[in-house]
């Protein structure tokens, strides 16, 4: 037994003997690699389309003009043993593994200021294996090459606050002072929110954050950093929160900001790791003026607890001039621009009426509109209903059709033209989502981004061209090479003189000419229209949506209820001002800019709803746009151009 104990010993002894050795080593390897340049790692300077600086982490304070609270503050609740550890606190880990395994759960870490500062160097957060040895790696090399200060001062100015990032910026954002002013209950304030940014923020949840400011103070006073006088007196301070234009500035881009970072990710030519470059300068497409025509809009008509987001792009590149996400960045962080696929209602139907006019439709080619059930094979039966359960009852043209967002006639055409016409059409207009073949397609029962829809649009708004989105133009490392430029792609996919025909009858939607039974889907923004737009709404249950364009610009908003509640009275007149608003601001001092007729397209003057050719008995008629040979005539029967389906009423 003694021999095995004293063997048991020695391969102890041994592997702790190279252990040490190993651990030794890889240090001994780190401070013989190249030193770190971690005052610039992280540093994303963002320029708008013009080149103008708009945000940056160019504010970085030093170590010796923090305020000594907000240094103490954070090492008490992220690393209390920060000063005495090389980078790993072993202990802590092997506590949080141990609780763990009790728990039978991952709630518990122990990542030390400088693992955490190593992975806020990195461009992703991938949870690899990867991922976490290089994590390790950096960890070392970051204390072997630097003092305590100097890494708990990257750190500070580089966490994320809320959506703020950098003691210095959130300091100001927050509070309106810098961070080497900060008192007590400010400091644990802020020190709290890294732990969770959206649950601590005291924007987003004003009680969480105080309590978990309570934490904080009662870690400072467990190591000495404060007494408990001093906690009680800080966490009673009445805190005077910024509520300064310049924090509003401040918060309407952070939504753009995220999508630029996404769109980062996606660029191969741009390293993994920002320290080999010493940052990034990022040329984006932002139009300032197209950002504030959608924060501003979106003040002025969002009221209630409603979500909303909206899209500007510039329809000929494909340039995201402006976008947000949400009514406010600092209590939801979560881009609903870009990750929100919703139902898209009628604003399908624009693609499927494309596709109609393609195949032989004319804007007089009728259906009739009553309620209907369409009957398929094994009995099987679909009963759409027209908004408001309203019909005409009786024959209307594509025109009208398209005015009113009539949902017979919009299902009747996808049954005759084939339920995959619309799919394909989908698809080369660059939708990507995954579309079901089915009836209800027709009427946008399927999610699809906002970005994508808007992207689709574009298509329509530049003539059959498809273009890709996008955020970025340039981007340079810290010393101006370039390590990405932006190339424009065009693709001719629809035919030029059918979209012209699409745009003139969208341009319907806010058209009187047009009332009858109801009234066209945009007139009540019509007021508001100081120029010619083709413009498509649609409303689900719990959506409504809003896209619309001239040859300059297509602009698309959503708006509905985060917990998929039903939208209320008054909800979808607001979603139509906000879109009517955004596009007006964008373009006001510009220059009206509609579509020149193509040679091959004949104007007619035609009874809006019938279709036929307008007379003297005619009391309202409009121009509507037929490609040569196909507009009807004193000789036109316009039962010849009405397509048979089968279906029951």
């Amino acid at each position: 037994m003694k021999k095995i104990l004293k063997r048991l010993t020695k391969i102890t002894l041994f592997i702790i003997v190279i252990g040490f050795i190993c651990y030794g080593g890889i240090y001994l390897y780190a401070w013989m690699s190249p030193k770190l340049t971690v005052n610039s790692a992280k540093s994303y300077y963002f320029y708008d389309k013009d080149e103008n600086l708009i945000t940056g982490t160019d504010e970085w304070i030093s170590y010796e003009n923090l305020d000594e609270d907000i240094i103490n503050a954070t090492i008490a609740i992220e690393d209390r043993h920060f000063f005495t550890h090389h980078g790993f606190d072993f202990l802590r880990i092997a506590k949080a593994l141990y609780n763990n395994i009790r728990s039978g759960s991952k709630n518990e870490g122990a990542s030390t200021i400088t693992q955490q500062y190593a992975k806020n160097m990195y461009l992703d957060f991938d949870k690899t294996w990867k991922r976490k040895i290089n994590e390790a790696w950096l960890t070392v090399r970051l204390e072997t090459h630097y003092s305590k200060e100097d890494i708990i001062e990257g750190y500070l100015n580089t966490i994320n606050y809320g959506g703020i990032f950098g003691i210095e910026n959130a300091s100001k954002y927050y509070f309106g002072k810098s961070a080497s002013d900060l008192s007590v209950g400010e400091a644990a304030m802020l020190a709290g929110i890294p732990n969770r940014p959206s649950e601590y923020s005291p924007f987003v949840n004003f009680e969480s954050a105080k309590n978990r400011q309570l934490v904080v103070l009662k870690a400072m006073e467990r190591d000495g950093y404060i007494t408990e006088e001093q906690l009680n007196t800080a966490y009673n301070e009445e805190l005077k929160f910024d509520s300064k234009e310049e924090s509003d500035e401040l918060d309407s881009i952070m939504y753009f900001q995220d999508a630029v970072i996404e769109e980062l990710k996606s660029i191969t030519s741009i390293p993994n790791s920002l320290i080999q470059t010493g940052g990034l300068k990022i040329y984006t497409t932002l139009d300032l003026k197209a950002q504030e025509a959608i924060e501003t809009s979106i003040d002025e008509n969002i009221t209630n607890d409603i979500q909303t987001a909206g899209i500007v792009m510039d329809p000929n590149t494909g340039a995201v001039l402006g976008l947000v996400g949400g009514v406010d960045y600092s209590k939801s962080q979560y881009n609903r621009a870009l990750s929100n696929n919703r139902s898209v209602g009628s604003t399908i139907k624009p693609f499927l009426y494309y596709a109609a006019l393609e195949n032989n439709f004319t804007a007089s080619t009728t259906f009739t509109s009553e309620k209907t059930t369409f009957v398929f094979s094994e009995d099987q039966t679909y009963s759409p209903t027209n908004y408001g359960d309203q019909y005409p009852n009786q024959e209307i043209s594509l025109a009208a059709a398209i005015a009113y967002s009539d949902n017979i006639y919009a299902v009747k055409t996808h049954l005759f033209l084939g339920s995959d016409v619309l799919v394909d059409t989908m698809k080369r207009v660059g939708i990507t989502t995954k579309l079901d073949s089915i009836p209800s397609l027709a009427l946008g029962s399927q999610p699809i981004s906002l970005l994508e829809m808007t992207n689709a649009y574009a298509v329509l708004a530049n003539e059959g061209y498809r273009v890709k989105p996008y955020f970025i133009s340039r981007v340079e490392d810290i010393n101006g090479n370039v390590l990405y430029e932006h190339k424009d792609t065009k693709e001719a996919v629809l035919n030029k003189s059918i979209t012209y025909i699409l745009s003139e009858l969208l341009a319907n939607t806010s058209n009187g000419n047009f009332i009858g039974y109801t009234y066209p889907t945009s007139y009540v923004i019509a007021n508001k229209l100081t120029r010619k737009y083709a413009i498509k709404t649609g409303t689900t249950e719990y959506d409504h949506l809003v896209f619309g364009y001239n040859k300059d610009v297509v602009v698309g908003v959503w708006s509905g209820y985060d917990d998929n509640r039903e939208l209320e009275y008054g909800d979808t007149t607001a979603n139509k001002n906000l879109w009517a608003d955004i596009i007006e601001k964008y373009l006001d001092g510009k220059e009206d800019n509609w579509y020149s007729m193509p040679n091959n397209v004949v104007g007619v003057l035609v009874d809006p709803i019938s279709g036929k050719l307008a007379n003297e008995d005619t009391e309202k008629s409009v121009i509507q746009y037929y490609l040569k040979g196909t507009e009807p005539s004193n000789n036109y029967n316009l039962d010849d151009a009405v397509p048979t389906i089968k279906y029951e009423e």
